[in-house]
């Protein structure tokens, strides 16, 4: 757009800004204040060899101009998924702000360092919940699961330090469409596309609901 985005109309939640970053780190700091369940809470969608698709619900650790970071269990679904087709796409949902957010793009895993960093900043019961985990596979009965963690828990004591598990780590996902989408009456809502383009600037334009 070569005039600005509130000459169009749009309502002032979407501010003026050329790129999609400054514009979602004010409305995660909204949902924060407004929504006190997890507000970095969203819907993480992968596909499988066969194409079939796979949703689930994760917790956002960090955002950059780089893109979005979240972690898992290198053996999970959802790696093993990211690893055979490294494309993903992400949805937030701020019910009291009436908003969303998608992101759709590329994904790689972080850096040893930063894996390293976030998984140091856990809790305990967390750290030992990581190492115990075998997500995604079968088990037996929960008492199996308990076990392990039991196990954990006696292998790394309150207070020691537990490395982190070489089968956990992070992701990276590199937004190629950032979409912001407002609620309103009469199912008129109001969506702002960001498309990433080569030169590294940022194509905004407005959708029909």
């Amino acid at each position: 757009m070569e005039d600005s985005l509130n000459s169009h109309g749009l309502n002032e939640v979407f501010g003026d800004e050329t790129a999609p970053l400054p514009l979602f780190q004010r409305w995660i700091a909204e949902a924060g204040e407004a929504e006190h369940d997890d507000p970095t809470a969203f819907a993480l969608a992968t596909v499988d060899a066969a194409g079939q698709p796979s949703v689930r619900m994760l917790l956002l650790k960090g955002a950059t101009e780089a893109g979005f970071v979240f972690y898992t269990n290198m053996n999970s679904r959802k790696a093993e998924e990211l690893q055979g087709n490294p494309r993903a796409s992400m949805c937030f949902h701020w019910k009291k702000l009436r908003r969303q957010l998608r992101v759709s793009g590329s994904v790689t895993l972080v850096s040893d360092a930063e894996a390293d960093a976030y998984f140091a900043s856990r809790d305990h019961a967390s750290k030992v919940g990581a190492w115990a985990s075998l997500q995604s596979s079968l088990m037996s009965s929960r008492r199996e699961f308990e076990q392990r963690v039991a196990e954990y828990r006696t292998k790394y004591p309150e207070g020691s330090v537990i490395p982190r598990p070489p089968h956990w780590s992070g992701w990276l996902l590199q937004p190629a469409e950032v979409e912001f989408w407002l609620d309103a009456d009469a199912r008129l809502h109001e969506r702002l596309r960001y498309t990433a383009l080569p030169d590294g600037s940022w194509e905004q334009e407005l959708l029909y609901p």
